[in-house]
C-alpha cells in the first residue's frame, strides 16, 4: 500500500513548530590540518571536505527532539493529559520525556534491557515513567501497545508517522541553509525517520524553483521562504540538490538490504543487537520511513564495527564533539567509503550527520585508552 508522503509546507510548520524548543545546530568544519594534528595524517591526505552535523548540541543530546516535539505539539489538552507512551532504546525516550514535561502531559516510555544506564537515567531525570522488556525492538513496540490500549496514552511512534518525519526533515533544511554547496549528506538509518525526513527536506526544498534562496546581508548562506526560487546574487535560478545517503552497521544492514531490493525487510534481532551502535538496533525500517526513501534517497551504505570505532575516536581527538557510536557511522563513511558515492571525491563537500552524543562514559574511557595505547 503506497502512502501519502509528507510535503514541504508540512516541513515548513514543523521548523516554526519546533523554533521555541529544538536548537538550529552547528555545522563544523573537520578539516585535514585537525585530522592530522590528532595523528590521522593517512586518512587526511585523501579525505573529501568533511562537515559534522552536531545534533549532540540538542537539549537532550540527540535529533530526536526535532520529531518527538513537533508530533506531541499537535496533541489535543485531552491527549496531554491522558498521556504519551513510546518505545525506544534512549534518545527518542529523551525526545518524548523532554516534550512531554515542556507541554505539560505525563509520558511513559517502553525501554529494552540493553538500553545504555546513561541513555536510561537521562530519560528517568526528565520526569518519564519506565517500563522495561527484552532487547527485541518489536517487543517493546508491543508493550507500548498494549500499555496505550489500557491506559488511553496516545502513542509517540520512533519514526514511522508523518509529524515525527516532518520534524527531522528541519536537520536538513539546515544542512542546506549552512553549506549550500554541499554535495553529499550522509545520515545514520535504522528505524529511518532520520533520513527519510532528511532526504524529503533537501530534495523537495533545494528542487528547480524551490523556496530556497541566499539569505540576505549573509555570505555564504541560504535560507527558506514559501514560493520563492532559489536564485544567486544575479538573480539566476541556481538549484543544487546533493545526493543524500544512508549509513547503517554491516552488522545491523537490513536498511540496505531494504532498499535495494525495494521490498521492506526484517532482520532478527539477535543480528542486529551485535552492532555497537545501540541506536541504530531497529529490525526493520518504518513502512511510511521506507516509502520516503524509495523515492527520496540515492543509497545507503553499511560500515564496519571497527570503522565506526575509528569515526568515534577522530571525533573525540580531532573536535569537541562527544559523538555516540550511532551518530559516528556517517564520519565512517564518509572516510573510508567515499568511492561508493557518485562523483565524490578529495574536492567534494560532504555532511554527516552526527545524530546524538549520548555516549556512555565506560566506551569513551575505552576508546580514549586505546588511542592512547596505539597511536594511529
Amino acid at each position: 500500500m503506497t502512502m501519502s508522503l509528507i510535503t514541504l509546507t508540512d516541513i515548513l510548520a514543523a521548523r516554526d513548530r519546533i523554533a521555541s524548543i529544538a536548537v538550529r545546530t552547528p555545522l563544523v568544519q573537520l578539516s585535514r590540518e585537525r585530522l592530522s594534528a590528532a595523528g590521522f595524517a593517512d586518512l587526511a591526505d585523501t579525505a573529501p571536505e568533511i562537515y559534522l552535523k552536531d545534533e549532540s548540541a540538542q537539549p537532550i543530546k540527540s535529533f530526536k527532539l526535532r520529531g518527538a516535539y513537533n508530533k506531541i505539539a499537535q496533541l489535543s489538552p485531552e491527549q496531554l493529559k491522558r498521556g504519551v507512551i513510546t518505545y525506544s532504546s534512549g534518545n527518542h525516550a529523551q525526545g518524548v520525556a523532554y516534550s512531554a514535561r515542556a507541554l505539560g502531559g505525563k509520558a511513559v516510555i517502553v525501554m529494552p534491557s540493553n538500553s545504555p544506564q546513561i541513555k536510561i537515567d537521562a530519560t528517568r531525570a526528565l520526569g518519564a515513567e519506565i517500563v522495561t522488556v527484552g532487547s527485541a525492538s518489536t517487543e517493546r513496540k508491543l508493550k507500548a501497545e498494549e500499555l496505550a490500549a489500557a491506559h488511553g496514552y496516545t502513542i509517540i511512534p520512533p519514526y514511522d508517522d508523518p509529524a515525527i518525519i516532518a520534524g527531522q526533515a528541519t536537520c536538513g533544511l539546515e544542512i542546506l541553509e549552512q553549506l549550500p554547496e554541499v554535495d553529499l549528506v550522509l545520515s545514520p538509518v535504522s528505524g529511518g525517520g532520520l533520513l527519510s525526513g532528511v532526504a524529503t527536506g533537501i530534495k523537495l526544498a533545494a528542487k528547480p524553483g524551490g523556496p530556497f534562496i541566499a539569505r540576505a546581508g549573509v555570505p555564504g548562506e541560504r535560507s527558506l521562504l514559501d514560493g520563492v526560487a532559489m536564485r544567486d546574487e544575479w538573480g539566476r535560478t541556481n538549484a543544487h540538490a546533493p545526493l543524500v545517503y544512508g549509513c547503517e552497521p554491516e552488522l545491523a544492514g537490513d536498511s540496505k538490504e531494504s532498499f535495494y531490493l525495494k521490498t521492506l525487510v526484517e532482520w532478527p534481532a539477535e543480528k542486529t543487537t551485535r552492532t555497537l551502535c545501540d541506536g541504530l538496533r531497529t529490525q526493520s525500517l518504518g513502512q511510511r520511513n521506507f516509502e520516503h526513501i524509495l523515492q527520496f534517497v540515492d543509497g545507503i551504505v553499511t560500515v564496519t564495527e571497527d570503522e565506526i570505532r575509528t569515526a568515534l575516536k577522530i571525533m573525540l581527538a580531532a573536535t569537541d564533539i562527544v559523538p555516540e557510536p550511532s551518530g559516528a557511522v556517517t564520519l565512517a563513511a564518509a572516510l573510508f567509503h567515499t568511492r561508493e558515492f557518485p562523483g565524490i571525491g578529495p574536492a567534494s563537500k560532504i555532511a554527516a550527520i552526527v545524530s546524538g552524543g549520548n555516549l556512555d562514559p565506560a566506551l569513551r574511557t575505552q576508546l580514549e585508552s586505546e588511542s592512547a595505547a596505539t597511536p594511529v
